[in-house]
């Protein structure tokens, strides 16, 4: 029971530690430096979904936009978490819009992973609602996923909500399992401005 406690107070501290390191505000430098890095993971990812299923290519093309994110995740013991940045594209005008995301998942584990997500947004709609009001899925998420697939047959992605597929992606290329229990998408203030 110590040691569970100590466990769940260290992953406490460190998340409140990377809670304040992420509140200083960056310099105008330091602003687009961050957003060169966010949009050259972006075009990585990209180039590695094409590369990996040549259709998406132009599933990304027609859509009325995209967001591409790189999440990192940990989870000790009882619970864990995960949390990245991206950016959204209004393929429409090309704007860019930089977004986090946070995402809380309890349950027994232990590990680290770093993955991507690409979100495809097949209307003007549901890519502003995502950008101007963020996202939030709950547990009755996971039970409303359902597989996309194009092509051959192959497994490309999958619908979270009406007009929106998600393609969560490992460094590796393989697509993981997806879970969007507790998961936040929100604008990014401090890249925006």
């Amino acid at each position: 029971m110590t040691s569970i406690l100590r466990s769940s107070t260290s992953f406490a501290v460190v998340m409140i530690f990377l809670s304040a390191c992420a509140s200083q505000p960056l310099t105008h430098s330091e602003k687009e430096t961050r957003r060169a890095e966010i949009r050259s993971m972006a075009n990585q990812m990209l180039a590695q979904l094409y590369q990996s299923y040549p259709e998406a290519e132009a599933r990304v093309r027609n859509s009325a936009g995209y967001a591409v994110f790189s999440d990192f995740g940990m989870k000790i013991l009882f619970g864990g978490g995960s949390h990245g940045e991206g950016v959204a594209i209004n393929n429409a005008n090309q704007k860019a819009t930089y977004m986090k995301m946070l995402e809380l998942s309890p349950g027994l584990g232990f590990g680290a992973q770093k993955f991507r997500a690409v979100f495809l947004f097949d209307t003007r709609e549901s890519f502003d609602k995502f950008v101007n009001s963020g996202w939030e899925f709950g547990g009755n998420t996971e039970a409303a996923l359902q597989t996309t697939t194009q092509g051959a047959g192959g497994r490309l992605g999958v619908t979270v909500s009406p007009g929106v597929t998600m393609y969560h992606i490992s460094e590796a290329g393989a697509i993981v399992g997806i879970s969007l229990a507790g998961a936040k998408y929100y604008k990014n203030d401090e890249l925006n401005n």
